[in-house]
């Protein structure tokens, strides 16, 4: 039998040529090609393993026609064409947890930076002065550190916190006050979180819900003093805002590893005093890029080798007999639950899934899964169908599966349910044709609607005038609706409406919606 045969187009530790070999793989390593070496080069591999240097676009992937699996040894995967990749069907990994450690201890260093202004210090000591008396530090001890996120790195850092006796209290929309008990920390809603921290530090990815989450106005709320570490994404504050912020004092220190601009030659924050930034160091130490070279090896030999699955960005753990049935179910079970981890806020303590009619004669844990990823997608961006279920159990959500063979009002339902404090709430869709998704029913509304690409959700009282009234708003702001749904509890009463439109809705015009007479609540949904 032959071997796979898996290049390694970017550096990494040598150990992950061995594992691959070890595993059952024949391996090249062949660093800083032009791309169009790769084109050329890339057809006779069934693996590829990379870093950040290597771009794979749609012309290197149509010259791969042998490419099974593209491994990615760290998180992101924005030099990867994941569509296309799909597309050609080839699996998408990355190693969502192997720099955690990393990330958190350059958090933790950032604090300590900003609290003892030791960046500035060392240059004007070394410059041959001895500022003895310029610089007065706070102590951390006894201080209240504020998480925005408290995931898989979030928690580590609350850990270190602890450890150096700071309070830490959390704004995490998916933490369960169970496993905020298990941490140590308090759970808080943001507001709480910016009038008591001392430090703030993000650990969260960027969503449109998290997008300037440290926005004018947040800052403006935020305890004066404050000291602010960003190793997440870069547009999770304001910058220009939060340069405000330092010159008025209102933020008293802020240290950024990332940058919404990157590589960032350029910022209003630059020489900014009591700031402080590294080039994207968060995942930048020997151990951290030993981990996710030896990890990628391993998932990638064993799904070469052996067909196993573990972290894909593109693929669920299924059988090649299962695939074709389970295709059109898992696309409406991820759009179920994307729409609600969409809509719902608050902590999440259970969530639902049930399966009627054809739907439960099926393998029920890759929906299952599909409706975990498309519901944590919204708080992470390293989410799968794989690592979806532990993601879940991690943040102290209770999974329910029920199954109901006989039918009800349609052949095949899957329904998705939470329990919020607001009481349970659920979605419930169908396939047309038994491969189209659908949803039918929203919050006990009968709706009928396809989920894709840009919506927005209105919740109005159903009067006449509303329709022309929302109609008119979006022309004047030349977006082009696509499809109009509308559905409703009792006429005169409450309605829903999901209008699919051509464009991403940005917030002004949404100010102007939840303005409009009788409008109860707006929201953009993607999908």
């Amino acid at each position: 039998m032959t071997k796979p045969r898996v290049l390694i187009s970017d550096k990494m530790d040598p150990n992950a040529a061995r594992i691959f070999a070890e595993m059952g793989c024949d391996v090249d390593v062949i660093t800083g090609e032009s791309p169009e070496q790769l084109i050329a080069r890339i057809g006779d591999y069934d693996g590829l393993a990379i870093r950040s240097s290597t771009k794979v676009t749609k012309d290197i992937l149509a010259a791969a026609k042998k490419l099974k699996v593209i491994g990615r040894a760290g998180i992101g995967v924005d030099n990867v064409d994941i569509p296309a990749a799909s597309a050609q069907g080839v699996v998408v990994m990355n190693t969502p947890f192997g720099n955690s450690i990393t990330t958190a201890e350059h958090a933790i260093a950032l604090i300590f930076a900003l609290a003892r202004q030791i960046p500035e210090a060392n240059t004007q000591t070394q410059a041959g002065k001895w500022p003895k008396n310029d610089f007065m530090g706070v102590e951390v001890t006894g201080k209240t550190l504020g998480l925005i996120g408290a995931g898989n790195i979030g928690s580590i850092v609350a850990s270190r916190a602890l450890g150096l006796r700071m309070k830490v209290v959390a704004y995490d929309p998916f933490l369960s006050p169970e496993r905020a008990v298990e941490l140590g920390i308090e759970k808080v809603e943001l507001d709480q979180l910016l009038e008591r921290a001392d430090f703030i530090t993000l650990h969260t990815p960027l969503t449109d819900q998290t997008r300037n989450i440290l926005s004018r106005e947040n800052l403006a709320k935020a305890k004066k003093g404050v000291r602010i570490v960003n190793c997440a994404r870069g547009g999770l504050i304001d910058e220009a805002a939060l340069k405000e912020a330092l010159d008025s004092g209102q933020v008293a220190g802020a240290a950024l590893d990332v940058f919404q601009t990157e590589p960032a030659k350029d910022s209003p924050l630059f020489g900014t005093p009591n700031f402080i930034c590294t080039p994207h160091l968060g995942a930048s130490t020997n151990e951290a890029q030993v981990n996710v070279a030896l990890q990628v090896a391993e998932q990638m030999a064993d799904f070469l080798v052996n067909g196993g699955v573990s972290n894909a960005l593109n693929m669920p753990s299924l059988s090649a007999e299962e695939a074709p049935k389970l295709k059109p179910y898992m696309a409406l079970a991820e759009k179920l639950g994307g729409l609600v981890g969409q809509l719902t806020t608050g902590s999440i303590p259970r969530i639902s899934i049930h399966a009627e009619g054809a739907a439960a004669e099926l393998n029920i844990k890759p929906i299952v899964a599909a409706v975990l990823a498309g519901f944590l997608r919204v708080q992470s961006d390293t989410v799968n169908m794989v690592n979806a279920p532990f993601l879940a159990k991690e943040r102290g959500i209770e999974v329910r599966e029920v199954k109901t063979e006989k039918a009800g009002d349609y052949h095949t339902l899957i329904r998705v349910s939470v329990k919020t404090d607001a009481g349970e709430r659920s979605v419930a869709g169908t396939l047309f044709s038994n491969s189209e998704p659908r949803l039918v029913e929203l919050f006990g509304i009968k709706v009928e609607a396809e989920l894709d690409g840009h919506m927005m959700y209105i919740v109005n009282e159903d009067a006449p005038g509303f329709i022309g009234r929302i109609g008119t708003l979006l022309g004047e702001n030349a977006i082009n609706i696509g499809t109009f749904n509308l559905g409703r509890r009792e006429a005169g009463g409450e309605a829903v409406l999901l209008l699919s439109v051509d464009s991403a809705v940005k917030g002004d015009v949404l100010d102007k919606a939840k303005a409009l007479p009788g409008v109860k609540r707006v929201m953009a949904l993607a999908f």
